[in-house]
C-alpha cells in the first residue's frame, strides 16, 4: 500500500469537513492508500505538522480542507522535495480548482472519486510562490493574533511578519470581505453566496483613502484605494470569483489586477462581472498585467510614501487570511513547491 499523510482541518467548510472525511477515508483505503491522519487544533498548526512530515517516508502529504488548509500545508512543505496533494472540502477550494482537482458543489461532492484518482495517478508540477512581508494584523475576539512561522523566514524589517502566498494576495474591499468572514459575519451562509453578502456589506462601509504603489521596476505612484488590488497565481479566489482571468500557477509570474478610484456604486456593479472575469477594462479604471513584485504604502500629509499603516487599517489577505496590513511588499519566487494535480489544468 502507498503511505500518505493527511492533514485535516476539522473546522473547514464550517465544520462539514469531518462528514466529508468519513466518505473520503474508506475510498482512499480502497484506492490503495495507507493513511496517517493528523487533525489541526489551532491556526498555523497545519504548517507545523507539514514541516515535520516534509522529510518523512511518504509519497505525498495531503491537505484536507479549503484554501486556508492548503496554504498552511504548502507553507510547511515549501522548498522541500515532498509533493502536496489536495482533497478540497473547504469553502473556497480555488487552489484545487486551479490544479484541475474536482471540488464540492454545495454539501455534495459529485466527483469525489475524481479527486482521489488524481492522488493516485495525477501529474506533479513544480510551481512558484509569492513572499509577502508587512506588519501583522491585530486579532479579534474570534481571531487570534497571527504568529510568526519560522519556516516562512525572517522579515527584512523589524516588527514585520512574512507569509508565502500560493493562491493570491489582495487588499482593499476584498480584504475587508475576508476579515469579516474570519470574524464570523454571515456564518450561517455557506459557499459563494456568503462572499456576495460580505461584499455588499464591505462596499457600503468602505472608507476612501489614498496610497502609494510600485509595480516591478515602474515608478511609484499615488492612487485612490477605492477598489482593490490582487497579485494572483490562479484565476479565481473567494469561492470561484474569476478575479485574474487566464492566470495559472505554472506561469512563472503573478497576475496583477489594479482597480482604483471606484465609486461605491461602481464597486457594487462590478461584483457580477468580477465573478465571471468580465471586469478588466471597466470604466477605464480596472487593469490587469503580469508582475513579479508589488509594494504598497500609505502616504503622509505631504503625499509622500509612508512607513506607517493606513488609517483606517488596510488589511492584506494572504491566501484568504487577513494576516497583514500595509505597508506591504510582495515578490514572486519560482520553484517553491510540487503540487499533484490533474493531467490538464485550466489555462495551461
Amino acid at each position: 500500500m502507498t503511505r500518505i499523510a493527511c492533514i485535516l482541518n476539522p473546522k473547514a467548510r464550517d465544520g462539514l469537513s469531518m462528514k466529508q472525511w468519513d466518505l473520503f477515508e474508506p475510498a482512499l483505503r480502497t484506492a490503495g492508500f495507507e493513511i496517517d491522519l493528523h487533525q489541526t487544533e489551532y491556526p498555523g498548526h497545519a504548517t507545523e505538522i507539514a514541516h515535520n512530515l516534509s522529510s518523512g517516508d511518504y509519497e505525498i502529504v495531503v491537505a484536507v480542507g479549503g484554501d486556508g488548509t492548503v496554504h498552511e500545508v504548502a507553507s510547511g512543505l515549501r522548498c522541500s522535495k515532498m509533493t502536496l496533494g489536495i482533497l478540497p472540502i473547504g469553502s473556497g477550494n480555488d487552489y484545487a480548482r486551479a490544479h484541475g482537482i474536482p471540488i464540492p458543489r454545495g454539501k455534495k461532492f459529485p466527483d469525489m472519486q475524481g479527486a482521489i484518482d488524481i492522488l493516485v495517478s495525477g501529474t506533479d508540477r513544480r510551481v512558484g510562490a509569492v513572499r509577502v512581508e508587512g506588519p501583522p494584523a491585530i486579532g479579534h475576539d474570534t481571531i487570534p493574533d497571527p504568529k510568526h512561522h519560522s519556516v516562512d523566514g525572517d522579515p527584512d524589517i523589524d516588527g514585520n511578519m512574512v507569509r508565502w502566498s500560493f493562491l493570491e494576495v489582495d487588499s482593499g474591499v476584498t480584504s475587508a470581505v475576508n476579515r469579516m468572514k474570519n470574524e464570523g459575519k454571515f456564518k450561517w451562509i455557506r459557499g459563494q453566496m456568503k462572499y456576495t453578502f460580505l461584499g455588499i456589506r464591505a462596499i457600503l462601509g468602505w472608507k476612501k483613502q489614498r496610497g502609494w504603489i510600485k509595480v516591478d521596476d515602474e515608478p511609484g505612484r499615488i492612487v485612490d484605494f477605492s477598489g482593490l488590488f490582487c497579485l494572483s497565481q490562479c484565476q479565481t479566489f473567494g469561492g470561484g470569483f474569476k478575479v485574474t482571468p487566464g492566470a495559472s500557477p505554472i506561469q512563472n509570474h503573478g497576475s496583477l489586477i489594479l482597480a482604483f478610484g471606484l465609486s461605491k456604486l461602481q464597486m457594487l456593479l462590478i461584483m457580477g462581472p468580477l465573478e465571471k472575469g468580465k471586469h478588466v477594462g471597466k470604466w477605464g479604471k480596472i487593469s490587469m498585467q503580469s508582475s513579479k513584485s508589488l509594494e504598497v504604502r500609505a502616504v503622509d500629509k505631504d503625499g509622500n510614501p509612508s512607513n506607517e499603516r493606513h488609517n483606517p487599517i488596510m488589511f492584506v489577505n494572504v491566501d484568504g487570511e487577513a494576516v497583514l496590513t500595509t505597508p506591504v511588499s510582495m515578490k514572486y519566487h519560482e520553484n517553491q513547491i510540487t503540487i499533484r494535480g490533474a493531467s490538464s489544468i485550466p489555462n495551461e
